[in-house]
């Protein structure tokens, strides 16, 4: 099983060019077993733009998350606090291999009746 995660489209295209080395998630899967995910890139873009492989995961509060992770996050520290809020606990998910898709998939193609993940969701593939 793996899992396709929206992300935002400056993101996914920091990811693909290593720019940004991690990707960071207020919540995290269940499954120790999930080792590729899937990119979809939210609007304006709307298709799966890539995966990548995952080298590891680490939880941590923000704080410890932004201290270990700033220099390759891809993001702003204001960004980064924005999107944690008040959470008291966050993860960070290290990216070991990255494969864009040239053309990007349609999800549509794929998945019928396809609703892009709030954050995300698990798949078969």
């Amino acid at each position: 099983m793996n899992v396709i995660l929206s992300i935002k489209p400056k993101f996914c295209e920091k990811i693909i060019n290593r720019e940004k080395k991690v990707e960071f998630r207020k919540r995290m899967f269940r499954s120790d077993e999930i080792k590729l995910v899937y990119m979809y890139s939210t609007y304006p873009i709307q298709k799966i733009v890539g995966s990548f492989e995952i080298d590891s995961v680490v939880e941590g509060s923000p704080v410890e998350l932004w201290k270990k992770f700033k220099a390759i996050s891809g993001m702003s520290e204001s960004e980064f606090f924005q999107y944690f809020g008040s959470r008291k606990i966050g993860f960070a998910i290290k990216i070991k291999t990255v494969n864009p898709y040239n053309p990007p998939i349609d999800p549509n193609k794929i998945f019928p009746r396809f609703i892009p993940p709030q954050s995300f969701r698990y798949i078969k593939i």
